[in-house]
């Protein structure tokens, strides 16, 4: 089949885990013998060419700026990749099969939406979340929040499969009136399919992901300090960059536990797969996640999470309580201190309950799972044309 890919970040040139999705994605497609294409903004030095072994990568805008110094997703990146997008399709949209978007940042999705009549091709989309009215207005203030709610209706009106990778998305998908299908993937870890044996845990909490200020990262801080009121051996290490990061470094620094607690930024893999292992837990304070990939990361090798309970966090789905991690009831220091002491008491059989949680819904949690699960959407899709 012939399958365009369109999403305006490419792994490795940009970190994350939709990245990862599309470029495994793209790949399994092209190693099955699949023409694929993946559509995305240029994210390389100019004079060279992003590259997915036997994937054609074509670069519908320019190299841009994706984040402000606030953390949210900047305006006219979209517009323009929206724009480069559909001037592809109406040229080249005829030779395509299948195309297969983000629904975000939308106005590519918009801009498929707007060259399908014209070439017939199919619409997969996949929704990492779906946020609600309430979650727009605090991420761009009232007017711009209004506005970027109405284009997310819009998108919800576009005939198409949907993909979904937490039931809290699928079950906003289907609230809000999707125009097609919603199927769910559990699945986007590509390690073993068995864990590893939990080493002994460390006095020792991890934080790994971006910066931004939805990931609420400074409030590990304050919480390790009242954790180790009862647990004074505990240090932290908070891996990520992004524009809380002075904050989370201001925050160590007024709290007094600068030999205790750093954040030394990205680093290595091999650093945080190897801190993570040897780590008492994960710790997440994120009031919104779609999915929750580095959870089930820490399952693989036995290191139990602690997450917080909120409206648009479906990471808490991947959670099960006492069993694989706890889920506080608040980012404040007291409800997160009080769920690392938790893990603490439980001791070695909650790394051993982890470590049976992952080995238990490895194949459903797998990338593996779901690549199945897309490649048949494709060949349906095919059989129907």
């Amino acid at each position: 089949m012939r399958i365009c890919l369109v999403y305006d970040c490419l792994f490795p040139y940009t970190i994350g885990g939709a990245e990862r999705w599309y470029r495994n994605v793209a790949q399994r497609l092209a190693a099955e013998g699949h023409d694929v294409t993946y559509l995305t903004l240029r994210q390389w030095p100019r004079g060279e060419r992003g590259e997915i072994p036997g994937v054609r990568v074509v670069a519908a805008g320019p190299r841009l700026p994706l984040y402000g110094r606030g953390g949210q997703r900047r305006i006219l990146p979209p517009l323009v990749f929206g724009a480069g997008v559909l001037v592809h399709l109406l040229r080249a949209g005829r030779s395509y099969d299948v195309v297969h978007t983000a629904s975000f940042p939308y106005f590519s999705l918009l801009a498929a939406a707007l060259a399908r009549p014209l070439h017939g091709f199919r619409l997969v989309v996949d929704w990492f979340e779906l946020w609600s009215d309430a979650y727009w207005r605090d991420y761009l203030g009232p007017a711009a929040g209004r506005v970027g709610s109405a284009v997310q209706r819009l998108c919800l009106r576009v005939r198409q499969h949907a993909f979904a990778f937490s039931e809290l998305t699928a079950d906003r998908l289907r609230e809000a009136g999707v125009r097609g299908d919603v199927q769910v993937l559990r699945g986007l870890y590509a390690g073993p399919a068995s864990a590893a044996a939990p080493l002994p845990a460390e006095h020792l909490v991890v934080y790994a992901g971006r910066m931004i200020p939805e990931k609420r990262a400074p409030a590990v801080v304050p919480a390790v300090l009242r954790a180790r009121e009862q647990l004074p051996g505990l240090r932290a290490r908070l891996f990520g960059d992004g524009p809380d990061h002075g904050a989370v470094r201001a925050a160590i620094t007024a709290h007094g536990l600068s030999a205790v607690v750093d954040a030394p930024g990205f680093v290595a893999t091999e650093e945080v797969a190897a801190e993570m292992a040897r780590a008492l837990c994960l710790v997440l304070p994120s009031r919104r996640e779609g999915y929750g990939m580095v959870v089930v990361e820490a399952a693989s090798v036995g290191t139990p999470v602690v997450l917080v309970r909120d409206a648009d966090n479906a990471a808490t789905e991947l959670v099960e309580e006492g069993v694989n991690g706890f889920v506080a009831p608040t980012a404040t220091p007291d409800d997160l201190a009080a769920a690392i002491v938790k893990v603490h008491d439980a001791g070695a059989g909650l790394r051993a309950s982890t470590a049976e949680w992952f080995s238990r819904r490895s194949i459903e949690l797998s990338l593996d799972t779901s690549l199945d699960a897309v490649a048949a959407r494709y060949a349906a899709a095919g059989d129907r044309a």
